[in-house]
């Protein structure tokens, strides 16, 4: 744990020195003396990459180190024939003193293949629920549209969908483990489960991808920023920038509420009334994304993200893409609906996997 708290510092220390690059021009980076200079390649990206994760780490805590994997010493809980696929309730430990509820689907056709068939793996991270938690993404939820676990599993995915901290049956000891957010440790608990994946036989291992709604939604690009395995993101109404967040609202930047609750950021409470020194922002997260296939759905009628303000993000994120030669590769939409993931934007994001994972 020591370490992890000198990592921290020292990413604290080289913050604070060096001067908040601006979010919407993503094409600047400082150098090895701490002068801002401008990004032309690939390789200068790297530069300004670096910088976000550092700042992501300075606000939600260093990620662990991959040494702290162990064991998965996963536990079947129980068994459900859902027609095509079977459900699985599970644990899995995530680190030592922690283990994560989550539920596996697997179709059918990949169970009983007697010729080594793998198929491609899908994260499914949950809305905000506090009463079934993950068993939203499996159909056991009050709402529709959310249930994209099992309805990938009916297309020949097997899905993970694991539990966020501190929703529904699912309460982490956030301090005790070490964790300075519970955003991070959702991130790690996302990882850990990717590794669960891979220890499958009949998963196509290193090349997953990930979808969300809501709390979902942002889950799935925190996670991806760290986690290279995961090769197409989805994202449904889970973000607008951290300036426009409910119109920017002094209130929702208290301690305990919106982004700066336990189960999210705490140290955010901290930048209430200068917004705009947030060490990162989701311009670059997904910015940090490039040049993988991202797909974003963004509702006009969304009163949690602003799709207007999701525009200017992409906005920002497609000069990396470009400087990729993979504009084509982000993709935002705008359903008329309110905070869904309504039927056409859930198949855009199931051809995107076929696509991309097959």
């Amino acid at each position: 744990m020591k370490s992890w708290l000198i990592y921290l510092c020292s990413g604290l220390v080289s913050l604070a020195a060096a001067e908040r690059l601006p979010r919407d021009n993503l094409l600047v980076a400082h150098d090895a003396r701490g002068a801002v200079t401008p990004v032309v390649s690939a390789a200068d990206w790297e530069r300004r990459r670096s910088e976000i994760v550092q700042g992501m780490e300075a606000v939600m805590g260093p990620l662990p180190r991959p040494v702290e994997r162990g064991p998965l010493d996963v536990r079947i809980v129980e068994e459900v024939e859902c027609g095509s696929y079977v459900r699985r309730k599970l644990t899995y430990r995530s680190e030592r003193g922690n283990r994560v509820p989550a539920y596996l689907c697997i179709p059918k056709s990949v169970l009983l293949a007697a010729n080594g068939l793998q198929a491609p793996g899908v994260l499914c991270l949950h809305p905000t629920d506090n009463r079934v938690g993950a068993g939203v993404t499996v159909g056991l939820g009050p709402l529709p549209n959310r249930a994209y676990a099992s309805e990938l599993a009916e297309r020949g995915f097997v899905t993970v969908a694991p539990g966020y901290p501190h929703l529904a049956d699912y309460a982490p000891d956030l301090n005790g483990l070490g964790y300075a957010s519970g955003t991070l440790k959702a991130v790690w608990d996302n990882i850990r489960a990717l590794d669960l994946l891979e220890s499958l036989p009949y998963v196509k291992p290193g090349r997953f991808g990930a979808v969300g709604h809501s709390l979902g939604g942002h889950n799935a690009v925190y996670t991806a920023v760290f986690e290279p395995r995961l090769v197409a993101v989805v994202s449904s109404c889970g973000l607008d920038s951290y300036l426009d967040y409910y119109g920017g609202r002094a209130d929702v930047w208290l301690p305990g509420k919106g982004w700066c609750q336990d189960r999210y950021m705490p140290r955010l409470a901290s930048y209430a009334g200068s917004l705009e020194t947030i060490p990162f922002d989701f311009h670059e997260l997904i910015g940090a994304l490039a040049p993988r296939p991202v797909f974003i759905s963004a509702p006009r009628g969304d009163a949690n993200f602003q799709w207007q303000s999701v525009d200017r993000v992409v906005a920002a994120a497609r000069q990396v893409y470009r400087l990729h030669k993979a504009e084509g590769r982000l993709q935002v939409e705008h359903p008329e609906c309110d905070h869904d993931f309504p039927d056409a934007m859930r198949e855009r994001a199931y051809r995107l996997f076929e696509s991309v994972l097959r």
